[in-house]
């Protein structure tokens, strides 16, 4: 069953810049850090040796727009999943990841000038 595209302000690619539980250094570890939302709803993100698929869904908190997602993947070399969720502030995404049975952390990213699917550090 294929997913709808979607009109959403979180689609498009975005450079995480700065993660609460990690050092700005690791975030950077193997390709810039980055989140990056499809139309198809669907998506992927890297941080540090942190990376995933995501399925992400429009939604509202606290009668904002926001984003949610669930999201499959590797966090050094060992397979792991989570959550996360990011409302838009000003030209920010600021939200939550979290990776199921382990750490969780605040980001902040900014808009990319274009996708980081294949760019490395």
């Amino acid at each position: 069953m294929g997913k709808k595209k979607r009109d959403s302000p979180f689609v498009g690619s975005w450079r995480i810049v700065s993660m609460s539980a990690w050092e700005d250094d690791y975030l950077d570890e193997e390709v810039q850090a980055f989140i990056e939302f499809e139309p198809s709803g669907m998506g992927h993100f890297q941080f540090g040796l942190v990376s995933g698929n995501i399925d992400s869904l429009d939604t509202q908190r606290d009668g904002t727009p926001a984003v949610e997602w669930s999201w499959e993947g590797m966090a050094e070399m060992d397979e792991c999943s989570g959550r996360g969720w990011a409302t838009l502030e000003g030209d920010e995404l600021r939200g939550m990841i979290f990776i199921h049975g382990g750490d969780h952390s605040d980001f902040v990213a900014k808009r990319a000038k274009s996708s980081h699917r294949a760019k490395r550090k």
